[in-house]
């Protein structure tokens, strides 16, 4: 099992580095938003949680839905190449 973890980290790892504008939120995986500088996994826990709920429609749907992410993380996200269906922060 262990050893099935560490191959998904690094194949999410390779895949977000490889093109980050690939890495949609709605689409990511835990070891893809864990690659991201400032997602740790309770971060992504409460991403992935507010994401089985509803799919995030914008950057402000995610802002009101996901406790910790203000402005200026979510701009630095961004700028790492994560995206809410295929939009940058605004």
């Amino acid at each position: 099992m262990l050893r099935r973890s560490l191959l998904m980290l690094i194949l999410g790892r390779r895949l977000a580095m490889a093109d980050p504008a690939r890495l949609d939120l709605n689409q990511a995986n835990r070891a893809q938003l864990e690659s991201l500088p400032g997602i740790g996994p309770a971060l992504a826990e409460r991403m992935l949680e507010a994401r089985e709920k509803q799919a995030f429609s914008d950057w402000a749907d995610l802002l009101r839905r996901v406790q910790g992410i203000g402005r200026s993380s979510a701009h630095k996200f961004s700028d790492q190449g994560l995206r809410i269906n295929g939009q940058v922060m605004p």
